[in-house]
């Protein structure tokens, strides 16, 4: 086959369905996220209006149609403001699709430490959220927390989740294999599909997995189970050796696979 014969190949065939497959998986990731929120309803409704425009042009409607032609300006501005939280996310969780992994240690002391922290947390029934920073950066947390910038240890975690520690009450921040900040705050979810009776813990951490592709590690205070929170997804009481080997997978140089897949989501 010669360059031009080849050419005109790729254009008549292959660019239809590379045009197909990218729209597709747009749409797909689109719903995928919107489905989570709120948001899923401002979508239906949105579709039923456009179905009520394509049977108004259908049976041309005159005076329908027109008053759609004028508020459709209006609702687009007006839909880009009100999905503004779902559309961010959606942008993060594009970035997060890259093909080239970002490499971090197979086997850390600091996800050791982390796990046997939270191990006795729980089984002291006090609670703790621990946040794990990947690939997108989480500054704009650390700086609102008490900077601390140590080395992670099970000794100063538990430090910081001592009922008498005004710390205890936010969330503490790992990042680059440091304990960078405590005491941070995290946005909530408003997935509406999460137990009732989470608390503000499990919904912090599903909030700040929303809004970054961070891990979690929770310990609830009022059951005493383990939690990860990330992808947007919690699960819930998880047992030390599970939660070590899904720390371990998601920050390993040899083994880059999501755990998303494998996950039995507790909603």
């Amino acid at each position: 086959m010669n360059a031009p014969a080849l050419v005109n190949f790729l254009v008549t065939y292959v660019r239809p369905v590379l045009d197909v497959a990218i729209l597709a998986f747009l749409i797909y990731k689109t719903y995928q996220l919107l489905v989570m929120t709120e948001a899923v309803y401002l979508i239906r409704g949105l579709l039923i209006l456009v179905a009520i425009y394509g049977a108004a042009f259908f049976l041309n409607l005159s005076t329908v149609t027109w008053i759609m032609n004028i508020l459709a300006p209006g609702l687009v501005v007006s839909l880009a403001i009100i999905l503004q939280p779902e559309l961010r996310r959606i942008f993060i969780q594009l970035g997060r699709q890259s093909i080239i992994k970002q490499k971090a240690a197979a086997r850390t002391s600091w996800i050791d430490a982390a796990v046997s922290a939270a191990v006795y947390l729980a089984e002291k029934r006090r609670g703790a959220l621990i946040v794990i920073a990947r690939k997108v950066g989480l500054s704009s947390y650390i700086e609102k927390g008490i900077a601390l910038d140590a080395l992670v240890s099970t000794s100063l975690l538990i430090a910081v989740f001592e009922h008498d520690n005004p710390l205890h009450d936010g969330a503490a921040i790992i990042s680059q294999g440091r304990l960078a900040s405590a005491g941070c705050f995290l946005p909530l979810s408003d997935q509406q599909d999460i137990r009732k009776t989470f608390g503000s813990r499990h919904r912090a951490a599903l909030g700040i997995s929303e809004e970054s592709d961070a891990v979690v590690l929770i310990a609830s205070e009022e059951t005493g189970a383990l939690s990860l929170a990330y992808d947007s997804k919690l699960y819930y009481d998880l047992s030390a050796d599970e939660i070590l080997e899904r720390l371990r997978m998601l920050f390993s140089e040899s083994r880059s696979r999501s755990m998303t897949s494998e996950a039995d989501y507790e909603p």
